[in-house]
Formats: structure tokens, C-alpha cells, sequence
């Protein structure tokens, strides 16, 4: 198998994205990536914590939002971007 390429159960090839960035401004801190996610990617943390420039839309302290803990245990799944509401995960493919 080469470098990047994953195998489907009929045999198909894919080419995995794995996670490149999320968008915490966006984030709405519901955890469902961090739930999805089984390899322990995403950190829920207190948007208080982080330098966040978000219009004072989140000013309760408390309110959390996710962060990427490692990047590097990433299977290219995407589950995280398939339950989030607000598409803020970017991704990218393995360079060569």
C-alpha cells in the first residue's frame, strides 16, 4: 500500500484527508467531534483560555469550545466534519 491511500471494503482505493486546521472562531463548543472521534484528536477547552476574537458573542465564563490536541494520531476519517454544524475543520492529504 502506498503512502496515503486507504482501502475500502470492495477493494476501491481512497486518498485520506486528515485534519489541517478548525476554525474556533465558528466552533460552537458542542463536542460532537470530540465525540466522534476515537483516536483522541480533539480537546474541549474554556474559549476563555484561548485568544479568541469573537465579537464578545461568548463572554459567560465556561463557555468551551474545541481545539486540536494531535493532529498527528488522525486516521483521515472525517467523522469529525460530518457531524459538525458549522464545517470548521480543514483538511489535507499527505504530501509525498
Amino acid at each position: 500500500m502506498e503512502l496515503g491511500y486507504g482501502y475500502r471494503k470492495n477493494g476501491d482505493t481512497y486518498t485520506p484527508e486528515y485534519i489541517a486546521g478548525l476554525n474556533i472562531e465558528d466552533c460552537l463548543g458542542c463536542g460532537r467531534c470530540y465525540k466522534v472521534c476515537g483516536e483522541g484528536v480533539f480537546e474541549l477547552v474554556d474559549r476563555a483560555d484561548l485568544d479568541v476574537d469573537d465579537d464578545d458573542d461568548y463572554e459567560d465564563e465556561g463557555t468551551m469550545v474545541m481545539t486540536i490536541a494531535n493532529s498527528d494520531l488522525c486516521i483521515g476519517c472525517q467523522a469529525c466534519s460530518r457531524v459538525c454544524a458549522k464545517k470548521c475543520q480543514s483538511f489535507e492529504k499527505l504530501a509525498a
